[in-house]
Formats: structure tokens, sequence, C-alpha cells
């Protein structure tokens, strides 16, 4: 057992021993409990006691110079994978995984692509799995290959007979493809044999992931007890093999004491259980105005909250080590690490789509892809790998009093005492390059900081207030104000650095906390057939006012440098579709393909066709339309099926995005209905009725919506923003089946989840 008593005693939960009748160091100052030891005072501490193929967790109770342990029972071990795209499902996992120690459980954790790691095929262990979902409801890019495999048609029903397993997934509900990543994967499960020990998760990020993430986590360990309880009772209590066994407990035998930072505690008055980190309130030689006076911020907060006592989480363990080398003469420039293939093609044009006085700025840009193996149909997206603001990326350089450094290389090692399990190299950091290149192409130095990230600030910020304020907001009591000023206000590591100017975090945190610099995705805004050689997609150049200083404005990432981008070569605002203007090249830009979808043309060209799409939403119903043009000169006596389009902007002279190009589809029968409602004008002429928005259009001309889907087997594709747009067009879609074929809302909705199942019903829609 490796813990063992002289007199046979300690095997069991909650045996008591003495130091003289176990496997124990014989004194206080041989326990690893470090500077946190003080003689006659009260500690308790974990331990975990490895032997033969098992591990034991251990608690010691010490008083003086004389000590008891409690046998807390065997570590059981579970399979952890975890599928991520942006890193909150790796995040996730790891805060599992570090909690597993403490529950009595030992977590062999993995990326699911990391197929050389494990075998579900021969895996006697629970898995627990934690996955995202990207796109309009795609697993992540780490979760491909397993898809695909765990596709395959040809395996058996009975494959994963043997597999139990727990699953948390990722999403957010303003999308209608929900949490699918995880529902692809747990369906397929079922499908193959394998059964839940635990029930499934979907977290949403709609409303705060950690909504569910956390009690879900909490549930989790109860239910592994019961799984081993179970199979310990039928007799069927899977074991390891030994070389996975010992490996796994040679990990956990990593997980010193220390690395329980919330298990340890001092027996002293006024403080709590173990995991409850007490808070007072800040200190009362503070100014003279009340905190109940003043409005809660993100640097301070109001009572009940300023006045309670805080649910810290544990201090994430460092596991990076950092090292700036001044630049040695002229190196290779780095690039860019990417999984799919990337493409650099010039911008042959550029064109503003919308008048001076619009809301919003729309542009289209034109890229030559004609001297790439890069190609495309109408619907498909692709991305754009960007990189953050110069300015941004300077302001945090000085913030951090790094910007005398911003060419040294950096050095990269992971500390070779660290408490984190499975600790890696960020794999989006290439090796040897500078400082400046890391913070411009790699670090989304704009993500919403997690929990975690502000729980590590805690302890590199000076100032007593400030530092309960970054309490407060990582605490499961201040979980209202990190929603209202961190996570909905869309905060970012340079807003916390410019709020609490004592906080002085290392490189090396920042490193390990700020996830990967996404490539953004677009719409294709063109056919091929139509502009051979050439690829246009549309944007609004995104503005918003920062979290932590309201006079600034920022620029989207990647709108913001592309519209700096093009400013040298950019048209007027009106699009010309012919080529005969000088074309005058910007700088090349890097591209990358998207996994394919679903949101194409149907291949029958009979079939009709209904579009909506508001706002730059029209970009892919832009290609649709020059691709059917084309086809039609190819087949002039083909049949072709009738293609209504729904568009919707606010002012008819401002932002009619393509209102030249729209006329002339209409006048030569390409398009057949052509639908536009203008939001903040009063609706004139024939060809725009009186509808506000495009949901209210579709309503008015609910009948042939309804005869187009229900009865002549027709697609409606949506694209736009899913918050607002894509929901209420779902609901008025509602309405219409309800009230044409005369049953409830229900049945309603049943009917457009069959129209979805058959990709007759496809969104193209995003936040």
């Amino acid at each position: 057992m490796g813990l063992r008593s002289k007199r046979g005693a300690g095997r069991n939960h909650g045996s008591r021993l003495t130091a003289e009748q176990c496997d124990w160091p014989r004194s206080p100052a041989e326990l690893p409990i470090g500077p946190r030891y003080r003689a006659g005072r009260y500690v308790r501490v974990l331990w975990l006691k490895v032997g033969g193929s098992r591990a034991v967790l251990v608690s010691a109770r010490l008083a003086g110079r004389s000590f008891t342990v409690t046998c807390l029972g065997v570590m059981r071990r579970f399979l952890l994978l975890y599928a991520t795209q942006q890193g909150q499902a790796k995040a996730i996992a790891e805060e599992i995984c570090e909690q597993a120690v403490a529950h009595g459980f030992s977590a062999d954790l993995h990326c699911i692509s990391e197929s050389n790691q494990y075998d579900l095929k021969t895996e006697t262990a629970p898995l627990v799995v934690v996955i995202s979902t990207t796109g309009t409801g795609d697993p992540p890019d780490t979760a491909r290959k397993f898809v695909k495999e765990i596709q395959n048609k040809t395996l058996p029903v009975d494959f994963f007979a043997h597999l139990r397993y727990g699953l948390l997934g990722l999403g957010n509900s303003e999308y209608t493809y929900f949490c699918n990543g995880g529902k692809i994967i747990d369906k397929r499960f079922q499908e193959l044999g394998a059964q839940r020990f635990y029930d499934t998760g979907h977290a949403d990020d709609c409303v705060g992931l950690e909504l569910v993430v956390e009690p879900w986590i909490a549930g989790l360990w109860p239910a592994l007890r019961e799984h081993f309880r179970q199979e310990q009772i039928s007799g069927a209590l899977p074991m390891a093999s030994h070389a996975s066994a010992r490996t796994d407990l040679v990990k956990s035998e990593l997980l010193h004491v220390e690395s329980q930072v919330e298990l340890l505690r001092l027996d002293d008055s006024g403080r709590k259980d173990p995991e409850v980190l007490k808070q007072n309130v800040v200190n009362s030689n503070q100014s003279s105005v009340s905190v109940e006076d003043l409005e809660s911020s993100l640097s301070r907060s109001v009572s009940p909250l300023s006045q309670a006592s805080l649910n810290v989480p544990a201090l994430p363990p460092e596991y990076l080590q950092v090292q700036l080398q001044e630049p040695l003469g002229q190196e290779s420039q780095a690039s860019v690490i990417s999984a799919d293939p990337v493409f650099q093609v010039p911008i042959s044009k550029a064109v503003r789509l919308t008048t001076n006085d619009a809301i919003k700025t729309t542009l289209l840009v034109e890229l030559d892809i004609s001297k790439t193996d890069f190609s495309y149909q109408p619907g498909d997206a692709f991305s754009v790998i960007c990189p953050n603001s110069d300015s941004e990326v300077q302001s945090l350089l000085q913030r951090l009093q790094l910007e005398d450094k911003r060419e040294h290389c950096v050095l990269l090692k992971v500390k070779a005492d660290t408490k984190k399990k499975g600790a890696a190299l960020p794999q989006h950091i290439p090796a040897r390059c500078s400082l400046q290149f890391i913070f411009t192409w790699c670090l989304e130095i704009r993500a919403i900081p997690k929990k975690a990230f502000l729980r590590a600030l805690v302890d590199y910020t000076s100032d007593s207030g400030e530092k309960r304020r970054l309490q407060e907001l990582c605490s499961k009591q201040g979980a209202a104000d990190y929603n209202r000023f961190v996570r909905d206000a869309c905060a970012c590591l340079l807003d916390l650095l410019l709020t609490f100017p004592s906080c002085q975090p290392p490189l090396s945190l920042l490193l390990e906390h700020l996830p990967k610099l996404q490539p953004r995705p677009y719409s294709c805004a063109s056919s091929s057939l139509f502009h051979p050689g050439k690829l246009h997609f549309v944007f609004n150049i995104v503005e918003f006012l920062s979290a932590a200083t309201a006079e600034v404005v920022r620029k989207g990432v990647c709108t913001g440098w592309l519209a700096s981008l093009v400013a040298s070569v950019l048209q007027p605002d009106t699009y010309e579709s012919h080529e005969d203007s000088k074309q005058v090249l910007a700088p090349k830009i890097s591209i990358c393909p998207r996994t394919t979808n679903a949101f194409h043309l149907p291949n029958d060209p009979s079939i009709p066709i209904i579009m909506v799409g508001p706002g730059t939403g029209i970009a892919p119903f832009i290609g649709f339309l020059q691709h059917r043009e084309k086809l039609q000169e190819q087949h002039p006596d083909g049949n072709f099926g009738a293609m209504w389009l729904f568009f919707g902007c606010r002012h008819k002279d401002r932002d009619y995005l393509f209102r030249k190009e729209l006329r002339y589809f209409l006048k030569h029968g390409i398009l057949t209905h052509l639908k536009v409602s203008f939001s903040r004008d009063a609706a004139v002429g024939e060809e725009e009725a009186p509808a506000k928005y495009v949901q209210d259009n579709i309503q008015l001309h609910g009948k042939q919506v309804a005869r187009i889907l229900l009865h002549e087997n027709g697609c409606i594709y949506m694209c736009g923003d899913a918050k607002n747009m894509a929901k209420d067009v779902n609901d008025a879609l509602v309405e219409i089946i309800s009230k044409e074929v005369g049953g409830d809302k229900l049945e309603a909705m049943k009917t457009l989840a069959t129209l979805k199942e058959e990709k007759r019903y496809l969104q193209d829609i995003w936040s």
C-alpha cells in the first residue's frame, strides 16, 4: 500500500495512526510544509504516499513536534480529455485536474488530439471529456481527427461498450447548434455502446460558462466516487496496466503538498473551512467616503459584496520560466503557427459601401488569389490572420516596463519544480522570436481574462484595495460583478492593468494565461465563376469604448487593421463589378481556408431558396447570385428555382449595401423577389414593403415562405447577427409554420428542427 501500520492498521478510510505506526517522516522538519510550519501551531496538510500500483491520499495534523495521520483512501484514476479552440476547454480541464487530487482522484490529462497518449479501445478507467464548439456548430480543430475516426460507419455498435464517461460541452446559445461539438461526440459514444456515469453538461457562454461549469465540476466528484463504489461492489474494479499506473502515480507524487495551497490552513480563530479564504473589509483608514455611497465599477464594489467573506479560487500553479536574450545580429522573422495551410495574397481593390454619414462604415475588399491554390465556392468562409494593434502592444509593453526589451528574444522553458500537471510550452509561440512579435502576432491581448487569470494577478498586486477587488471579481460571491464589469464589458488585460496600477505581473504569467490570437473568419462575398482568381469579403469597421477609459475608442482587432491597411487604395462608396479600374496593390495579407460546411447552394438548381441577410449578412448571397447568373448563362434552357432575398439596413441612402447589383439581378430575373426593410426610414416606393426588420418582412410574406419550405422542398439560408436577428427570424418562422399548418408552436419548432436536420435550414451567424 505504501502507507502501512506496523500493527496492520491504516488501510481503511479514516484510520488514525501515530508517527511511529506508519511509513512517514519521523519529524515535522521532514514534512514538506516549508515556511508554513510554525512550532506550536496547528497545521493540516495533504500528502500523496505512492507505493506499488496505487496511491493513498493522506491527511496529517500537526501540533508542536507530534502529529497524527489519517488515511483518506486509495486514489482512483480517470482519463481526462479536452478539445479546445480558444483555450477555454483546456483551462476547465486543467481546473478539474487540479481539483482531482483533493477529492482522492488522479486525472490523466491529454488534449483529445494526442491520440498516441491514450487508447479508448482498451481504456478501463472512467473518461471525462471537456469540449468546446466552434463556427456554427463544429467541433474544435483539435477534435477533427477524433470525430472523423469515431464516425467511421464500419465500427460495431458495441465498440465502446466498455467505456463509462461524463461530458461537459461548451457553447453559446445565441447559435442554433448550441454545444454541438459536445453533442456530436456524446451522441456517437451512445451509438457505439458507451454509457454515462455522469449526466452531460452544456455550459452557455452567452450567460457565463461558470453558471454550469462550477456546479458540474462539483457534482463530478460524487459521481466518480459512486462509479468506483459500484464497480467495487460488482467485483469488476478496473485496474490500470502496470505501466500506465506507474506513470500516473509518479505524476501524482509530483503534486507536492504546496500545490494544494487552498487546503493548507493555520488553525487561527475566525478561519473557515480549508477551501474558503476568509477576506476582511477594506482597510478602515481609507477615505471617509462610504463605499456604499459609491456606484460599483471595475475598480470598486459596494455592499454587500464589499463586506462579504469570499470563496476565492485556488491559485493556478505557475509553470513557465522566461528568459529575455538580447538580439544577436540579424535573425529570421518568426512566422505565425497555423494548423491550416496559409496563403499570402495581395489586396487588389478596396471599396467603401456606405456613405460618410452612415452609422457604421462597411468596406468590401478584393483579394487576388490567382497565383495560389486557394479555392472556394459561394457560401464558404475563410480566415484572416491579423495582428494586434501596434498602439495597444506599445501601451502594454510600456505598462509592463518592457518597452526597452521589445526586440529581445524570448526563451521559454517549463519550470522543473512546477506543480502544474502536464505542463508544456505554449504551442502558439514560435521558438526564439522577439517579445514584440509575440505580443503582436501570437497572443490574444484583447481576450476577456478568466477568473483563474484574475486570481493569479492578485498575488502581484501590492495595494490592499486593488487586491481585494481582484479577489472579489474572481470569487464565487463576485460572479455578478465579474459578468458585468469584465465579461459583458469585454475588459482585457490592458484595461485591468490601467485600472489596478499596483498590479505588476511577470511576463511568464501573461504567457501562461493569454490565449492564442485567433484568425478572424469572414464569409466569401463572390463567386469564382463571376470573378476568376478573385475573392471578395465584406466587413463593418467595429468600434467601441474601452472598459477602463471611456474616452478611448478601440477598433476591432482585424477590422481596424484592415481599414488602415487599405486606406491608401480605398475607392468611393459605389461598388463596380467590372475590372477596368486602376489597381494599386496594397500589402499582402495571410489567409487560410476554414473547414467545409453545408452553407452552399443546392446541388439541384431547380430547388427554390430563401435568403435572409441584413447588413453585412448579405455577403454570401452576393456570391450566390453571381454564381446563379453564370450558371444561367451556361445553361439558358435550364430549370432554375426561385430566389428570394430578405435584406435590411438602417437607411436607404446611407447603408443599402450592393443596391445597384441587387436591382440588376432583380431586373434580369436572377433574383426573383427582393424584399428590403429600413429600420430608420419610412417605407417608400414599390420595392420596399412597410416593414422595419427582415423578420417583419418574412411574416408579411408568410404564405409564400411556408409554401416554399413545406410544399416545394425549398431551402432557407440565414446570415448575420446571432444575438438578435437570428432569434427573431427563427421566432417568425415558428409563427408562420404554426399558422399555416394549424398546429401549435411546439409542432412548428419540430418542423424547423427537421429542416435543419435535412440541411434545408442553414445558418452562417456570429455574435
